[in-house]
């Protein structure tokens, strides 16, 4: 099995190589954001190297080789190879030294890969997605963690900054007892870190959840934008966790198959205890924001109606009184109509020269006047 996997990773180097006489780029390396230029010199990758034996560091070798050295010359023991963003040919070779597969090799390199938990003989690979919350951007960035459990070791790949694996290391080292467990107590370590890790992250999402729901009710246009943000921030969120729960529930079933201690087992539950509260939460999280967008959609509705409201009112009494206006412009319209046709003087106006001329042209604007202020007030325009 061995030397069909080397075989398989050699194939994957020669691969490589072909495409890149071609001037080709394979479908899984074009989604890798590392630079192609593997001529160059290489970035140190190996943050910390050590080899333990019943629970103890007995060697800390600079490089790779010397660390396969230094555990085939301590039987019963366990390496920890903890690497940063490694170059493709430092984690072939690693992949040959301790037989690992070379799909789970591939993802390695690649990254971007979802969470998981994949088993290739005695060999468990987990993909891990710690987080942490950068509160002055109101963001939560993810860090890809790949780990590699065998029966001696344990070898683990970080693509970003997070997580932070020399505190679980010292951690371990501290507690001997625990160390002593083998490669299966440092992926309960691991696993417990970054469980935890979701909690600042948590508690920084309700955080920004209750300033939104201020914003909202006190009407700041900008919530609809910062709702629609923190969303896809949530999404993201339960993507990283919601995996978890499943994974860990494969890792205690198979607990009793792989010989892990029982206490140890208990350890994984509270764990999976954690990760199921996180998940609860998210998920509350994303149900949050949506019942506050609904309510800001309804309260800006019922602005919106209240400001119609408040110009058909004032539409409608504007209305009035362009009624009143009209009206007494009527009513003062009919004198003046009146006087201005006597007002012209012709020869020929025999109400002139008549004795009751003026008696009648007064009491006739009387008449009109009062019969127009009788018929607007009945149709209340006045």
């Amino acid at each position: 099995m061995a030397e069909r996997r080397t075989r398989g990773l050699r194939g994957l180097v020669r691969g490589a190589a072909r495409n890149g006489e071609r001037g080709e780029v394979a479908p899984e390396r074009s989604m890798d954001p590392r630079s192609r230029d593997d001529g160059g010199p290489a970035q140190p990758s190996v943050i910390d190297n050590a080899v333990y034996v019943d629970g103890k560091r007995v060697a800390s070798p600079p490089s790779l080789p010397e660390a396969v050295a230094a555990l085939r010359s301590n039987p019963g023991g366990m390496a920890w190879i903890g690497l940063y963003r490694p170059p493709e040919r430092e984690m072939l070779h690693i992949a040959e030294e301790f037989a690992l597969h070379e799909l789970a090799v591939e993802d390695a390199i690649v990254a971007h890969q979802r969470p998981k938990a994949d088993r290739y003989g005695e060999t468990l690979f987990l993909v891990l997605r710690a987080a942490r919350y950068l509160d002055s951007q109101e963001k939560v960035e993810f860090g890809e963690l790949h780990v590699f459990v065998g029966a001696d070791f344990v070898l683990t790949v970080r693509h970003s900054e997070a997580p932070d694996l020399s505190k679980v290391r010292r951690r371990m080292e501290e507690d001997p007892d625990l160390l002593r467990q083998g490669p299966q107590a440092v992926l309960y370590a691991i696993l417990d870190a970054v469980v935890d890790g979701y909690a600042p992250v948590v508690a920084g999402v309700q955080k920004d959840i209750d300033e939104i729901e201020v914003q909202v009710f006190g009407g700041d246009p900008a919530a609809p934008r910062r709702i629609y943000a923190l969303s896809r921030e949530v999404i993201e969120f339960q993507r990283a966790t919601r995996p978890l729960l499943a994974m860990l529930e494969g890792l205690i079933a198979g607990s009793a198959k792989y010989g892990v201690d029982g206490e140890l087992q208990r350890y994984l539950r509270d764990v999976a205890d954690h990760a199921i509260t996180v998940v609860e939460r998210v998920d509350n999280f994303r149900q949050m924001l949506q019942d506050i967008l609904i309510v800001n959609s309804t309260l800006v509705s019922q602005a919106q109606n209240e400001e119609m409201k408040n110009v058909t009112q004032a539409s409608y009494a504007q209305s009035e009184e362009v009624k009143k206006i009209s009206s007494w412009a009527a009513i003062l319209f009919a004198p003046t109509l009146v006087g201005t046709i006597y007002g012209m003087n012709f020869t020929h106006m025999p109400e002139l020269g008549w004795v009751f001329g003026y008696p009648f042209a007064v009491a006739l604007m009387g008449i009109v006047c009062l019969t127009l202020y009788l018929v607007f007030k009945r149709r209340d325009w006045l």
